[in-house]
């Protein structure tokens, strides 16, 4: 029997349907999945010492990052999942598989201790990776906070650790301190990754370009990727050495902000204090009964 004798009425339950994903909330993803190969593959090629390629992989991995969150906003097709995903990804291609690149290239000699600098730098990549998601959506964040990353962010830092393989590729000679060097190295960006040291985040670059502004732009995006097709150790090695170098004055602008932000509640807060002091210093009038001003000349009885 379908229904029971004593609910003869009772209609079956309905399937739960889920709606259809629209193609803009995929496409993000997909390009999130390709730098997640792109990572995998510079593992395996590390493996085969097959070191420029790995590298070549990374770089691509990161461009790809660069992309795809961008995308997303721009198709508003940001997603929860995209999120996670992200996370993910970033964790591999920019903690996983340089840290695997360089204990391959140099830190193997060290042994234990080139190892322990490979797992801290991994870890630190996963540590920054979950503060980032933790802090986006603090509401207390002034608006300016957003021109600013706490810390080097995961591709960044993926580039900037593998600057002793750029230099040994530049034909630079190797000496018996190169692993020793690279090892400190790599803890000290492992550190900078999850430390508290205000870093330009760029999201508010290139939202708006000027008409006159276009084609140096085209010209300029062209001849970037010109020359890192045909120099790519030189201008890895330069952009590397350029963006250590703005650290300091990432952290300079960050505190001039803080400065300014202070200043100005310190102001509002002297305001808001004169202006109680003015309310308690006035005559109270109860409601109803406006302020009389008596008049020496007319008769008691009518003041």
């Amino acid at each position: 029997m379908p229904f029971s004798p004593f609910e003869p009425d009772r209609q079956p339950p309905k399937l739960r349907r889920f709606r259809q994903i629209p193609v803009r909330t995929l496409l993000p993803n997909v390009i999130t999945l390709l730098a997640l190969c792109a990572g995998l593959t510079a593992i395996r090629l590390a493996v085969e010492d097959k070191l420029e390629w790995a590298l070549a992989a990374i770089v691509f991995a990161a461009l790809l990052d660069g992309i795809d969150g961008r995308l997303a906003r721009l198709l508003k097709g940001t997603s929860r999942f995209g999120a996670e995903l992200d996370s993910l990804a970033d964790f591999v291609n920019f903690g996983v598989a340089p840290a695997l690149i360089v204990y391959f290239w140099i830190l193997h000699e060290l042994k234990s201790a080139g190892w322990i600098a490979a797992m801290v730098f991994a870890i630190c990549t996963g540590l920054r990776l979950a503060r980032f998601n933790v802090m986006i959506d603090d509401p207390n964040k002034p608006a300016w906070a957003a021109n600013f990353f706490t810390g080097i962010p995961a591709p960044a830092g993926a580039i900037t650790v593998l600057l002793p393989i750029y230099t040994d590729f530049l034909g630079l000679p190797r000496f018996s301190v190169t692993a020793p060097i690279t090892l400190v190295y790599t803890l000290a960006i492992a550190f900078l990754m999850v430390s508290r040291l205000p870093v330009f985040s760029g999201k508010r670059v290139g939202k708006r370009v000027a008409p006159e502004m276009v084609l140096p732009v085209f010209v300029a995006v062209v001849l970037f990727f010109a020359l890192l097709v045909a120099y790519p150790w030189v201008v890895l090695t330069i952009g590397t050495v350029l963006y250590l170098g703005s650290l300091p004055f990432g952290w300079l602008s960050y505190r001039d902000y803080a400065r300014k932000d202070e200043t100005a509640a310190q102001q509002a807060s002297a305001r808001a204090g004169a202006r109680a002091t003015m309310a308690s210093e006035s005559p109270s009038l109860s409601p109803g009964h406006p302020e009389q001003h008596e008049d020496p000349d007319r008769p008691a009885r009518l003041n």
